[in-house]
């Protein structure tokens, strides 16, 4: 029996250095593209898929994630007194069911491995996604509800994937690929970030997950993988053999929010499917493409 997908964990304790100076004082997390968030954006595409728990990993400085979706009285008070309706509809996806957010602190950055066994007691014996939200993911259904499907088909564990150019698979985990379809394709093995002339595969992994609660037990081994840090693709990979693993080319496109030149392309790219901004956002490009 498939156990159904409840919970998420979105690693947010990073301190957005390729951002400087505008993560100062901010988390990188709560940089808008056009006018919300992007721990936002994770959360939404999160609850499409069914998710209803949450747990943010974070560190100091990031309590304004938390904030975010709690219910702001004086602003909503003032804007119900002004009969500002649409503003108070803009509000409501930022409101989250009591007790549905939970944190936990990583208190020293050890990767993105060591983040998901802080995670632990919330993860629990279930199943449970983990949302990057650098990675936004602009698409028709939401990438972990094709996730999620998928999961229901397979069981296991399933990731989202993605062709990268050869020579830069020394920047992704990449998996080794079995019996594929074309959209689904089995997992045999992962690397993280392999040199180009070492990759089996130019398939990568990019920050949707459907993962199973045994990962735990070999995070915990906290081995020392790529870059000195506890990766959570070598975490994975131990899993292969024991359970069902997947990946899944979902349909959409993604934007890597900790990339600047991303970012922007991502501003463009979400503003153009607003209906409010999108004939004005094409006729300011004019003046300077």
């Amino acid at each position: 029996m498939i156990k159904k997908l409840r919970k998420a964990v979105l690693p947010v304790a990073g301190f957005g250095t390729r951002f400087l100076p505008a993560t100062k004082a901010t988390a990188k997390e709560m940089l808008p593209v056009v006018d919300k968030p992007l721990i936002q954006y994770a959360i939404e595409e999160a609850r499409a898929a069914g998710i209803e728990q949450f747990c943010m990993v974070t560190g100091r400085g990031k309590t304004a994630l938390v904030e975010h979706f709690d219910v702001a009285y004086e602003l909503e008070r003032t804007l119900q007194d002004r009969n500002r309706t649409e503003a108070l509809a803009i509000l409501a996806p930022t409101h989250c069911e009591p007790g549905s957010i939970t944190t936990v602190r990583q208190q020293v950055p050890l990767g993105l491995g060591h983040a998901i066994w802080c995670a632990r007691a919330f993860i629990g014996d279930d199943p449970f996604a983990i949302l990057l939200p650098d990675d936004l993911i602009l698409a028709d259904e939401p990438c972990l509800a094709q996730l999620a499907d998928a999961y229901t088909q397979t069981g296991g564990n399933i990731v989202a994937v993605v062709e990268v150019p050869h020579e830069h698979t020394n920047r992704y985990g990449i998996l080794k690929p079995g019996r594929d379809d074309g959209r689904l394709v089995e997992i045999t093995g992962l690397v993280e970030k392999p040199a180009p002339q070492d990759a089996p595969s130019d398939l990568s992994i990019i920050g949707r997950y459907i993962l199973m609660p045994e990962v735990i037990k070999h995070l915990a081994l906290m081995e020392r993988g790529a870059g000195g840090e506890v990766q959570l693709t070598d975490g994975m990979s131990k899993l292969i053999g024991e359970q069902p693993f997947h990946g899944l080319r979902y349909e959409g496109r993604r934007f890597d929010c900790g990339d600047k030149v991303s970012f922007l392309e991502a501003q463009i790219a979400f503003a153009l499917k607003r209906p409010d901004l999108a004939d004005a956002v094409r006729t300011f490009l004019k003046n300077y493409v």
